[in-house]
C-alpha cells in the first residue's frame, strides 16, 4: 500500500483533534436521541442492540465498527452481503433511512479508528478483492461519512464509489471535509440514495474485471 503524506496542517495537526471534539459534541447532544433508538432497538430486535463488526481501516488495520442493529441474526452466524435484504426488518429499513442506526460510529471516531469524513469502512474480506488503485482508500481512516455517501451512497456502483474514496484521499481538506459534512445533512433529510436501483442494500462487491484508472478523476 502507497504510505499517504499528510498534505498540509490541517491533515497533519487539526483533522484528528476536530473529529475528537465533533463526536464527543455530538454524543452529547445527541444523547437522547441515542436512548430512544437504543429502546426502539431493544422492543423491535431484542438484544444486542449495538451490533458490532469487524472492520478495516487505516492501512488496513482491523477495528470494531459500532451500529445499532437493524437485522435479524443470520440462521448460520455467517454474515453474507447477499442475504441482507432478507434479515432486514421494516423497523431496519426506517432505522437506515434516517442514518440512525451509524450513530454508534461516534464512539470509533472518540476512539481514533474512524474520522468524520474518509471511505466508509467495508467488509474486511473486500480487502484482496481491491485492486492497487482502489486499495488506496485505505490511506486515511474511514469515515462516518464521505464523497460517494453525497454523491449517490448505494446508487453508485462499487467502482464509482471507489473512485470518490481515492479522490478524497489526494484532496484532503479543511473545506472539502466541511462541504461533505454538510451536504450529508442535506442527504440525510432527503434520504437521498439510500437504495441502489436493484437492491435494498448494496451487493457483495467481488472485484473488478477493470483496473480502475490510476490517474483518478
Amino acid at each position: 500500500m502507497t504510505e499517504h503524506k499528510a498534505y498540509g496542517p490541517y491533515e497533519k495537526y487539526i483533522k484528528r483533534p476536530q473529529d475528537f471534539i465533533c463526536a464527543l459534541l455530538a454524543i452529547i447532544v445527541l444523547s437522547p436521541v441515542l436512548l430512544v433508538v437504543a429502546v426502539l432497538v431493544k422492543v423491535n430486535l431484542g438484544s444486542p442492540v449495538i451490533f458490532t463488526q469487524e472492520r478495516p481501516g487505516k492501512d488496513g488495520k482491523i477495528f470494531k465498527l459500532y451500529k445499532f442493529r437493524s437485522m435479524i441474526p443470520s440462521q448460520n452466524g455467517i454474515i453474507d452481503p447477499n442475504e441482507d435484504a432478507e434479515r432486514l426488518t421494516p423497523f431496519g429499513r426506517k432505522l437506515r433511512a434516517t442514518s440512525l442506526d451509524e450513530l454508534p460510529e461516534l464512539l470509533n471516531i472518540l476512539k481514533g479508528d474512524m474520522s468524520v469524513v474518509g471511505p466508509r469502512p467495508l467488509l474486511v474480506q473486500y480487502l484482496s478483492r481491491y485492486n492497487e488503485h482502489q486499495a488506496r482508500r485505505h490511506e486515511v481512516r474511514p469515515g462516518f461519512t464521505g464523497l460517494a455517501q453525497i454523491k449517490g451512497r448505494n446508487t453508485l456502483s462499487w467502482e464509482d464509489k471507489f473512485e470518490e474514496d481515492v479522490y478524497y484521499v489526494d484532496h484532503v481538506s479543511f473545506l472539502e471535509d466541511w462541504k461533505i459534512i454538510f451536504l450529508t445533512v442535506k442527504t440525510v433529510i432527503k434520504k437521498e440514495g439510500i437504495n441502489s436501483d436493484d437492491s435494498v442494500t448494496m451487493t457483495e462487491f467481488m472485484g473488478s474485471e477493470v483496473t480502475a484508472n490510476a490517474g483518478g478523476k
